[in-house]
């Protein structure tokens, strides 16, 4: 399957649930406190490399990005569906939001202080991921930190849904520029999931 072909398959797809997906995950990061914990570091790392725009890649309908936003971040989202784009400027009008893929990120050169992208990185074939690991290097300032959230496993349930254990997505981001810092194990016992902290080496 061709980059557009996978690409258009989930946009129509996010593009067909918006609405009812915003509703889903709106009280999402109050039930999640480790999850509020993980942001509120980036948050506190953001600050530390001097503070400065910040891109929530894959930000769906930007409930992460108004809870960026609301701990004093200067965060926008960037999305590949146009009709999460929609909504997520409908819930939070006051925020920046874009259509963009990362797969072709439309940011200049060290032009963020720190990008995050959680749990959209699951729908990016593994032979593209490395591209989006330049991307994301290319974007963010020497020293930015990046924070990946995404579902951990040996096999995906579906051509759209990669999982992938954290091991091998720390080997491609060393091997794009990046500095692990740390890894958050999350539902180890059920639907287990991922966050990694790292940063761009300057």
């Amino acid at each position: 399957m061709s980059a557009d072909d996978w690409q258009a398959d989930i946009r129509t797809s996010y593009d067909t649930i918006a609405v009812g997906y915003a509703d889903q995950v709106r009280d999402l990061l109050v039930r999640q406190p480790y999850l509020r914990a993980a942001l509120a570091l980036f948050a506190d790392n953001v600050r530390a490399a001097g503070g400065g725009p910040v891109a929530d890649v894959g930000c769906g309908p930007g409930y992460v990005t108004a809870h960026l936003n609301e701990l004093g971040v200067e965060a926008f989202g960037i999305d590949l569906s146009p009709g999460m784009i929609e909504v997520a400027r409908r819930d939070h009008p006051g925020l920046r939001f874009e259509v963009g893929s990362m797969t072709d990120l439309n940011l200049p050169a060290a032009s963020v202080t720190g990008l995050l992208a959680w749990w959209s990185l699951i729908h990016i074939p593994d032979d593209e991921v490395p591209a989006v690991f330049a991307h994301f290097h290319r974007a963010l300032r020497p020293g930015g930190p990046l924070q990946l959230g995404f579902h951990v496993g040996d096999e995906s349930p579906s051509k759209n849904d990669h999982r992938r254990q954290p091991e091998q997505v720390a080997t491609w981001l060393r091997e794009a520029g990046f500095e692990i810092e740390a890894q958050l194990l999350l539902h180890p016992d059920e639907k287990p999931g991922a966050v990694l902290f790292a940063r761009r080496r300057s």
